[in-house]
């Protein structure tokens, strides 16, 4: 049975990450093929660089994504603080309604917020580009925020931040002295999965960036429309690099946390 589920294991694996190497072995590729391997080149990243196009989207997308991710950071660590305060009752609406944007089709949440700027835009001259494009990562990014700090609060001794009021110290001072740097695992944790999601988006982005301001998911579907290039096998595989390695840094400070927690 171990055997079976084992070998189940690895063809899952071998099914997910499989078309992921093949995609990172043929950015190298020297000709066009998506099917023969011809050489070994770096031409496809370099002119990759040098697409005026990609970059100006890649900075559009780490500007948002940067953005979105400290806003939503501030505002899911001031919420998931407020809704552990909350009674029992209260406290299980919320977090439900707060879970709704995680289990909405992110189809429905793009279209949803595109309407809503719309409305907003033929009565406050608001246009689509870089304003709606934050406010819409900021909104599904608060509840993943909300999702990793609210653990962090319910293994935090409640009598702490009483008792360095008790001590002298006022409420504000007390919060960043005593309250942070116990959740901050879970704050930054928030923080790099809101950016990675924030890095991600494409449904959403694309109901809510408009014709000025595109982010790089979006213009590699544009490009995809005409003709794949390589350089968007080079593209891929940069960000997929960059996904492991934020991943990579947000267990080992999970890791650290409960080694740190078990310590103790």
């Amino acid at each position: 049975m171990k055997k079976l589920s084992k070998a189940y294991i690895i063809l899952v694996l071998m099914f997910l990450y499989i078309p992921i190497f093949v995609l990172i072995v043929f950015s190298f590729n020297t000709t066009k093929s998506r099917s023969v391997m011809s050489g070994f080149t770096l031409d496809w990243y370099i002119k990759l660089f040098k697409n005026e196009i990609i970059i100006s989207s890649l900075i559009n997308t780490i500007i948002i994504a940067v953005l979105a991710s400290i806003a939503s950071t501030i505002l899911g660590t001031a919420a998931a603080i407020g809704i552990n305060n909350m009674k029992k009752l209260p406290k299980a609406i919320v977090l439900n309604i707060t879970n709704f944007p995680i289990i909405n089709p992110e189809i429905v949440t793009g279209v949803s917020l595109m309407l809503l700027f719309v409305f907003f835009a033929a009565r406050m001259n608001l246009e689509f580009g870089f304003v709606t494009l934050l406010i819409a990562h900021i909104t599904f990014d608060v509840p993943y925020v909300i999702l990793n700090v609210m653990p962090k609060l319910k293994q935090m001794d409640p009598f702490l931040y009483e008792a360095a009021q008790d001590l002298g110290c006022s409420p504000l001072p007390a919060f960043f002295k005593v309250v942070l740097p116990e959740i901050m695992p879970g704050v930054v944790s928030g923080f790099l999965m809101a950016f990675t999601f924030s890095l991600d988006d494409f449904i959403i982005s694309y109901f809510t960036c408009g014709s000025s301001m595109q982010t790089l998911p979006v213009t590699i579907y544009s490009m995809t429309r005409r003709k794949v290039s390589p350089e968007i096998n080079a593209l891929s595989t940069i960000i997929f690099l960059v996904v492991v390695v934020i991943l990579v840094v947000k267990n080992i400070l999970e890791r650290r946390s409960l080694s740190k927690a078990k310590g103790e």
